[in-house]
């Protein structure tokens, strides 16, 4: 089981609210009505680790140890919305968000295949790592600087644990494992040719609710997130390659192979389809 030693990993870093982070260095003249905006929708969509947990422990009943790593998880993502609303508390109580605001966006996940929500996570985890790296950045507040930068930290930490389910999940199901992690790797590298943001809080996940059945669909502003990305944050061509070189990096030693484009990832996709044998 990994979940034992992942806890243990996990708790000699864990970070806490009151003594890491410097709160007592705020200044208030270098945060903006338009930075602080940005906070608020930040610490709603952390909340939709809540409806991602429930899909998990759903989709993985078979899977005790990985659902009991949920702990941890959730755990963590929740505690990244509680200190961006903890920061709101204090500085900017007006936009703190109300509990409806919260609730919204807890609904129900239809169900999809195991390998590849793992893997769909397991991008987007990279995928937050770089867009937290950026607003630490972005922002000119010292004290949502240092939080941003310690949530992207935390983001990379859980790929890492994910990375290490992907693993087992290879040498357990072989060749099944590396298609679904394949076919997701090349959806979430070809972020650059979408229009939309591919992440998990961006794509459909609900039939019966669509089109209003994405995280980011159910925020108090929509179509905040491709502006955060964009003309904000400018999360730019050069950052968007810093997430796809992670995603080819991870998958070639994990599938023991070289990846250099989204292009060989895909031709090695087909392959691996080509070679399972077919069923009636």
């Amino acid at each position: 089981m990994l979940y034992p030693e992942l806890f243990k990993q996990l708790e000699s870093v864990r970070w806490d609210m009151d003594k890491d982070i410097p709160w007592a260095q705020f200044d208030g003249s270098k945060l903006s009505d338009e930075q602080a905006q940005t906070i608020k929708m930040n610490a709603i969509t952390e909340w939709a680790a809540l409806p991602a947990t429930e899909m998990f422990l759903r989709d993985n009943r078979d899977d005790s140890d990985f659902s009991a790593f949920m702990s941890i998880w959730f755990f963590e993502e929740q505690k990244h919305s509680l200190v961006l609303m903890e920061y709101l508390r204090r500085f900017r109580p007006d936009l703190v968000p109300t509990e409806e605001e919260l609730h919204q966006i807890r609904f129900e996940f239809d169900p999809a295949p195991a390998l590849e929500t793992l893997m769909l996570h397991f991008c987007g985890e990279i995928r937050l790592n770089h867009w937290y790296r950026r607003a630490s950045e972005w922002h000119t507040e010292p004290v949502i600087k240092h939080i941003y930068q310690t949530l992207s930290q935390d983001e990379a930490r859980h790929g890492g644990a994910y990375l290490r389910y992907m693993k087992r999940a290879i040498a357990k199901f072989g060749d099944e494992a590396k298609s679904a992690f394949a076919k997701v790797g090349v959806l979430m590298a070809s972020a650059r040719r979408t229009a939309q943001a591919l992440h998990p809080t961006n794509l459909h996940v609900n039939k019966a609710l669509f089109p209003n059945d994405t995280i980011q669909s159910r925020l108090p502003d929509p179509e905040w997130l491709e502006h955060w990305l964009d003309k904000q944050i400018a999360f730019d061509a050069t950052w968007e390659t810093k997430v796809v070189d992670r995603i080819l990096h991870n998958l070639s030693l994990l599938m023991d192979n070289s990846f250099k484009t989204v292009q060989e990832l895909n031709r090695f996709r087909k392959s691996l389809t080509v070679a399972q044998p077919a069923t009636a």
